[in-house]
């Protein structure tokens, strides 16, 4: 049995400890904003933060993260008003959508280490596969969203 916090709230999970955190995420709770993607951990597509750090769901277990704290797309923020989540609406940068999760948990983790990140480390940082190639919208939208969050926007 499994106990840590997802998005605010408690959760214990009935799972074997081995279980995969984003099929727990996905399966038991319900939160599917956390996609799957590739199960390698070379796409990106589970990113959430665990404990406030960028994490790959597909490559943590529930037994790994006793006591920690969760966050995925969903407990970002529920009015869809975060910076990166604005920049996003704003630079109309998903094609499918199917990756863009994973990608916006990236972009704010990284944000809330850099306020002011560089087009080449954007780039060397955010190593998540979109299918559909927007990468020079998501770049766009990685500095619009600083600029936000800067109180530039």
């Amino acid at each position: 049995m499994t106990r840590f916090t997802v998005n605010g709230t408690p959760v214990h999970y009935r799972l074997e400890p081995d279980t995969p955190l984003l099929w727990a995420l996905r399966d038991a709770s319900n939160l599917t904003g956390t996609k799957y993607g590739c199960d390698s951990g070379l796409c990106g597509a589970c990113i959430l933060w665990v404990d406030g750090v960028a994490t790959k769901a597909c490559q943590v277990t529930v037994g790994d993260i006793e006591g920690a704290f969760v966050t995925t797309i969903e407990g970002l923020d529920e009015e869809s008003a975060h910076p990166v989540q604005r920049a996003w609406i704003e630079g109309q940068v998903p094609q499918c959508g199917f990756c863009q999760s994973g990608l916006i948990m990236a972009v704010a983790a990284l944000l809330k280490e850099r306020a002011n990140p560089e087009p080449a480390e954007i780039r060397e940082r955010i190593t998540n596969i979109c299918r559909c190639g927007t990468y020079p919208r998501i770049e766009a939208a990685v500095e619009r969203a600083a600029a936000i969050a800067r109180g530039d926007g």
